[in-house]
């Protein structure tokens, strides 16, 4: 748990630093860079969502019958498009019954602001968990307008998931949304650069899951 910020919980697991490293490496390439992001949101999925309600049932196992707990509540998972679709996979092999909903956003490059082009939840969104996921929070603005987007639709129960989180973004969160907890694989303590990106980061993570761009050496530049 990062002291300064009472709602960021910090992952300091061995795999997932191993992964987050191949993540940042530019010769990492889309197709790997993609598995990395799905097997990140699962190990991350099983710390964020650990106080999902359970209830008993009785099954028949192959020498008794007995209790055993099973999920009492759904919940859904929200990801910033594009690139939080990337977190989908890894997430809903915990529970193939999670909801999915969709919350478009757009940041302008030159306010920086985000803007919203498309939202779709689940009609039954407000009875579960809600968690929200992109790869990156980095200055905020996008996971700040789809927490108030969810939260003017009666959701209660919210959380947001990145692999890296900047600390410009967990401020405006804590700011702005202190009942929201943020789960992150990697802290960046200090400015992003005058771009808006986290420099310690893996650039755009929306390009190098599709592909769009390359960082690697003699490719055509991008800051990161």
């Amino acid at each position: 748990m990062e002291e300064k910020f009472s709602n960021l919980v910090i992952f300091e697991h061995p795999l997932i630093a191993h992964k987050v490293t191949h993540l940042c490496d530019v010769n990492t390439g889309s197709k790997e860079y993609s598995e990395l992001v799905k097997e990140l949101a699962m190990l991350m999925g099983f710390e964020a969502l650990k106080d999902l309600k359970t209830k008993s049932v009785m099954i028949q196992a192959p020498l008794a019958r007995f209790e055993s707990p099973v999920l009492a509540e759904d919940f859904t998972i929200v990801p910033i498009l594009r690139a939080g679709l990337g977190m989908v996979d890894g997430l809903r092999m915990l529970s193939p019954t999670a909801k999915v909903g969709h919350i478009g956003l757009y940041r302008d490059e030159d306010t920086l602001l985000p803007k919203t082009y498309y939202f779709k939840l689940p009609v039954d969104v407000t009875e579960g968990q809600v968690l929200i996921v992109d790869p990156a929070l980095a200055t905020g603005g996008s996971a700040e307008a789809a927490i108030s987007y969810i939260k003017e639709q009666g959701c209660k129960k919210i959380k947001f998931m990145c692999i890296f989180a900047s600390e410009v973004g967990v401020k405006l969160l804590a700011e702005k949304h202190p009942d929201v907890t943020i789960y992150c694989a990697k802290y960046a303590p200090g400015e992003l650069d005058e771009h808006g990106y986290i420099p310690t980061a893996a650039g755009d993570a929306g390009d190098r899951i599709n592909g769009t761009v390359s960082y690697k050496p003699g490719s055509a530049p991008k800051n990161i």
